[in-house]
């Protein structure tokens, strides 16, 4: 038996470091029965070509399925595409959603953008929110240093709409892994993606991110509306000052939030309305098909084993009766 690290998918196949070498492996089928989904990130034991078990996850983030990061750097472009705060936003609070530290980086500081942006951004994001943040230029290695320290000792996912250089400015770092770019289309302002599948690739020796095919199509789909709001630190913080336990901080009476709204960036704000209506999609969806979760494993006897659907119960006892009468024997 052997521990190591799945650092990519393909197929039916799972590639395992274990820090010495490579690992080819399959799965084994009683992980398949159990429907235990191994990510890139886990940690696995395996043993003689086939993983034998996935060791406990400390986090994980499901679109794109990775586990076990450290933090997550929000990749941006200050121009080429223009910045979207929103879509940075979405980011943030993916992170908070899954308790993954963000940290900020800002690409394309060499080109001309918008006079004042650097200070907005700072104003928002460091000075209230207290996140890291980092400017870099890919092309003419501004900040790589700066940003090559933020990876350090950690295994690092980047996020970020395509075109604004994540892949640009791993290859700064480390020119011999030469990932594919692609240039911002002109017409749309928009990349294309370059990445077909989750990857850790190892920067140094100290250093891992994880490649991704993106985060584009991210909505808040899955949360109820009122679970939006911890998803924001300065919403979060007053929230308990409202009225109603239920408040969605829209037009409420009593609403401590809308009372605050000066405390509260307007792209903030308005990052926040757009999300709980994506979020109200979800409510109305579990409003008529309801919550319950089937579990495909249960507790026997001190054991996890397999849990058996009814469905297929029946179908095996329809098959015994049958044999049963092929017999001529009666089931007692």
């Amino acid at each position: 038996m052997a521990e190591g690290q799945v650092y990519k998918i393909h197929s039916d196949f799972y590639y395992i470091d274990n820090g010495l070498e490579f690992f080819e492996c399959k799965v084994r089928e009683v992980l398949k029965k159990r429907k235990d989904k191994i990510l890139v990130g886990d940690f696995v034991i395996f043993n003689d070509g086939y993983i034998e078990e996935i060791i406990p996850r400390k986090n994980f983030i499901s679109r794109p399925a990775v586990s076990n990061i450290d933090q997550i750097i929000i990749v941006s472009a200050l121009k080429e595409p223009d910045l979207s705060l929103t879509q940075l936003n979405r980011y943030i609070a993916l992170a908070k959603y899954y308790n993954i530290e963000p940290v900020l980086c800002f690409n394309k500081d060499d080109l001309e953008f918008e006079r004042g942006l650097k200070k907005r951004i700072h104003d928002i994001y460091e000075s209230t929110l207290g996140y890291k943040i980092v400017y870099t230029s890919a092309i003419e290695h501004n900040g790589i240093k700066a940003f090559e320290k933020l990876l350090k000792d950690k295994t690092s996912v980047l996020c970020g709409n395509s075109g604004v250089g994540k892949s640009s400015l791993v290859n700064a770092i480390n020119p011999d892994l030469n990932l594919r770019t692609k240039e911002v289309s002109e017409k749309t302002q928009r990349g294309t993606h370059t990445t077909r599948h989750c990857e850790i690739i190892k920067l140094n020796d100290t250093s891992r991110i994880v490649d991704t095919p993106g985060f584009s199509n991210v909505r808040f789909d899955f949360i109820l509306p009122a679970d939006v709001d911890l998803l924001f630190d300065e919403i979060a913080e007053l929230r308990d000052g409202c009225k109603y336990a239920d408040c969605l901080h829209f037009h409420e009476d009593g609403c401590n939030v809308l009372a605050n709204l000066d405390k509260i960036d307007d792209t903030r704000y308005d990052s926040y309305l757009a999300f709980v209506e994506e979020a109200k999609e979800y409510k109305e969806k579990v409003k008529y098909e309801g919550r319950k979760i089937e579990y495909s494993k249960k507790i026997l006897h001190n054991r996890e084993v397999v849990k058996i659907s009814g469905k297929k119960r029946q179908s095996a006892r329809n098959t015994r009766k049958q044999s049963y009468r092929n017999l001529g024997v009666e089931e007692e």
